[in-house]
């Protein structure tokens, strides 16, 4: 029997014996330097310039970059390195740092974390491990994952997913009927089918009948097929879904959705296991068994009337209740890595992973649509968005990070703004003080002033000047 999930088996790929950690400083930390060697790290230390090379390689890389030392220009000449999807970046930073919009917007879209100086090599050993294992999952995921079977595959890690493999495991072995309750959107004809191909029925066929999506004056005969003749347009007979599953799975999807007038056919079907034809004069024995599902609370509707209790206990001989993707933890991420797999080649541009911003988002979100809602964001990322990871805008999910996302010159307008504020309180200001610790002109910061809704245009004047 298949197990299940149907996964790349990280746990059988080889560790390099050698991990590569580029450690990129103005002036390296050599007792940090030490303190990873002693922890078996290849480090390759110093200016961008000088480890270029380290860049070029396709394996994963563990990175730390201490961002203080570095000027404007340096830190922008350091984008690209932060970039490179095979690198699981830390960064080292002060207060001062923090406080600036364009390191934060760097640390936050390319880095997995950051530590705040003093920082501990203790501290910085744990977060590069971790980083390195990260990205190394990320190349397993993206590059090395098995195509899937089917259009979709079941995917999951945590607790809630693995109890739910082995509950289909054992439900597969009988013939009782299944019924799957979890919200809109969780995957459960993921499930019955997953049922079906590990029972003894896998060899006949698979019927999946929407209960709620068909007519009340159409699904009889839709279930239940019909003979020539029995209603106007009933030119030859039809074979119903039914019928079509002898010998193998019937799934009700929605059956919550089932007329009250519907279900008392079901139940006859179901205690004698024989159908009728509408317009047919005889019974059609059919051996199938039948899984159903539906995500409203049937529990209601049973206490409401709404749907029969001597059906519900036909049909709920077994029950499997799909988790909902918000309480699957971890599962998030990976769910996300395989969608992004799977549909990558939908976008232009080739995308390679997801930054942080959107990992804290998907952890944020409630996921109201489980895991349909999922593949839809991540598809429309990958064809929206502009750079090679897919942020929190991308996926739609801006409000649900702890920093609003920013384009790299709203996040230098931003700065500009604040330095201007600052070195004109410094100077009371006194704009020809202010021009000249900023190193421009009057005029320009004048214009500079105005462009930023510091001073209105009509208040700029001469009499300024102090």
């Amino acid at each position: 029997m298949a197990g299940l999930p149907d996964l790349p088996d990280v746990s059988s790929v080889t560790v390099p014996a050698v991990r590569h950690l580029l450690y990129l400083a103005q002036t390296p930390n050599q007792a940090l330097v030490g303190y990873l060697k002693g922890r078996g790290w290849k480090v390759s230390a110093g200016t961008l310039a000088a480890n270029a090379g380290v860049l070029k390689s396709g394996a994963p890389v563990a990175g730390i970059v201490d961002l203080t030392g570095f000027s404007a220009r340096e830190l922008t000449a350091l984008e690209p390195a932060l970039r490179h999807q095979q690198i699981g970046w830390i960064a080292l930073a002060d207060a001062t740092l923090l406080a600036d919009p364009i390191v934060c917007h760097m640390i936050r879209h390319y880095c997995f974390d950051f530590v705040k100086g003093p920082f501990a090599p203790a501290t910085i050993g744990y977060l590069v491990d971790h980083a390195y294992g990260m990205v190394s999952l990320g190349d397993i995921d993206l590059m090395d994952a098995p195509a899937a079977s089917g259009d979709e595959q079941m995917v999951g890690t945590c607790e809630a997913m693995q109890e739910l493999f082995r509950t289909i495991r054992k439900v597969a072995n009988t013939n009782a009927n299944v019924f799957i309750s979890g919200e809109s959107g969780t995957g459960k004809e993921l499930t019955a089918v997953a049922i079906h191909e590990r029972s003894p029925r896998r060899k006949g066929p698979f019927v999946a009948i929407n209960c709620g999506a068909i007519g009340n004056h159409l699904i009889q005969s839709e279930l239940f097929g019909y003979e020539r003749g029995a209603f106007t347009g009933a030119h030859q007979r039809k074979i119903g879904r039914v019928e079509q599953a002898d010998g193998g799975t019937l799934f009700l999807d929605e059956i919550g959705d089932l007329p009250l007038e519907n279900q008392v056919h079901l139940l006859r079907f179901l205690q004698e296991g024989k159908i009728d034809r509408l317009g047919g004069h005889e019974s059609v024995p059919v051996d199938v068994r039948v899984i159903s599902a539906t995500h409203i609370d049937l529990d209601a509707a049973l206490r409401d009337g709404r749907f029969r209790t001597d059906l519900f206990h036909r049909l709920c001989v077994l029950r499997v209740d799909e988790p909902p993707l918000r309480s699957r933890g971890k599962d998030i991420e990976i769910l996300a890595l395989h969608v992004l797999h799977k549909f990558k080649s939908d976008g232009k541009r080739k995308i390679r992973g997801f930054a942080p911003s959107a990992i804290e988002a998907m952890y944020s979100y409630a996921w109201t649509g489980n895991v349909r809602e999922m593949i839809n964001r991540v598809r429309r990322a990958i064809v929206m968005a502009e750079n090679k990871l897919i942020t929190a805008d991308d996926l739609g999910l801006g409000h649900c990070t702890g920093m609003e996302s920013t384009t790299l010159a709203a996040a230098r307008d931003a700065a500009e703004k604040r330095a201007i504020e600052l070195t004109l309180l410094r100077h009371r200001h006194r704009l020809n003080e202010a021009a000249a610790e900023l190193g421009i002109s009057r005029v320009t910061l004048y214009r500079l002033m105005v462009a930023h809704g510091l001073r209105a245009p009509a208040a700029v004047s001469e009499s300024a000047v102090g």
